[in-house]
């Protein structure tokens, strides 16, 4: 490996693979055996269950995970999760864990939405799908327990990019109010012109060729790049980010996604959007999945109190 890692990283047995989205079914079928090898989490402390929501069409539905936590407070602040896979990849199994222990450790309701893929389903399939089960979130809030002034939307990588979507969409349309942007390593620019896009064609976990099959499954061969793409399919191509909630981002040092996190934070700050970036050093795209490393171990930190912080401002951190 050719570029300087966190050596806690470099030292672990598991540096995930860099994933080949060329064959979806088949990166599917590898991404659901290895999630079977997987220990079933504890949910000691949390409901967990699942609803089915009308899609705008009203011919067809989708899937919410709803974690509530133990103990008779109500309403709760919410955590709307929305994975990340690539576009192409990922699911409310893949995401289970995490919800557990965001749920467990923030004492909040999160609520995880299981949207149609690409390229089965290109944009803006997916992206409608999480509008309409953040705005059925919103309108049932009072029949979960949640406080509907109080809805954070959270989502890593592409799940990231839809979002920081959702939140442009929810503005546009007076749409459910969000009080918070959690934008881990968002996928938010189709155009793959950035610094750390170009050099990074061989990083662990995620690289530019991977980066370019992912936009592709998610507009359509020829489209990314083009004068074609929605902003609310790329964020990064807003002209408008006035307005937004609070937001905070993560970027990883050797992740083709990092300039284009920096990028929009920096956008959302000159439009006057409170936001706080971390760029975390010697770190590659998911290597808060080699938890052991105390790089890992911090952001992990931060994300809980940074989460807490933003859905119980009056109880600090």
């Amino acid at each position: 490996m050719r570029y300087p890692l966190d050596p806690e990283l470099t030292a672990a047995l598991a540096i995930p693979p860099t994933v080949d989205l060329g064959d979806p079914a088949a990166a599917r079928a590898e991404e659901a055996r290895r999630l079977a090898a997987s220990p079933e989490p504890d949910t000691t402390g949390v409901t967990v269950y699942d609803v089915t929501v009308p899609r705008p069409d009203g011919r067809s539905h989708l899937t919410l995970r709803v974690y509530t936590p133990s103990g008779p407070r109500r309403p709760l602040p919410a955590l709307y999760d929305i994975h990340g896979g690539g576009f192409v990849l990922g699911s409310i199994e893949a995401t289970h864990a995490r919800s557990i222990r965001l749920c467990r450790e923030l004492g909040t309701v999160v609520v995880a939405v299981a949207y149609r893929l690409a390229p089965e389903h290109p944009y803006p399939a997916p992206l409608q799908d999480c509008y309409a089960g953040l705005a059925w979130l919103a309108a049932h809030a009072a029949d979960l327990g949640i406080d509907a002034t109080r809805i954070a939307v959270h989502g890593q990588s592409a799940g990231g990019g839809l979002a920081a979507a959702v939140a442009l969409l929810a503005r546009d349309r007076g749409g459910p109010a969000i009080c918070f942007q959690y934008l881990g390593v968002p996928a938010v620019d189709d155009r793959l012109s950035s610094d750390s896009m170009r050099q990074f064609v061989d990083t662990p976990a995620w690289d530019r060729p991977s980066a370019r099959l992912s936009w592709s499954c998610y507009l359509g061969t020829g489209i990314p790049g083009t004068d074609d793409v929605s902003p609310y399919a790329a964020p990064a191509r807003a002209t408008d980010l006035s307005d937004l909630p609070p937001a905070y981002i993560t970027a990883m040092q050797f992740d083709p996604l990092r300039d284009e996190g920096i990028a929009y934070a920096l956008a959302l700050q000159a439009a006057g959007v409170s936001v706080e970036l971390h760029l975390f050093p010697g770190t590659f795209h998911g290597s808060v999945g080699v938890p052991a490393a105390e790089v890992s171990r911090r952001e992990l930190a931060e994300e809980t109190a940074v989460l807490r912080r933003a859905l119980w401002p009056c109880r600090g951190t």
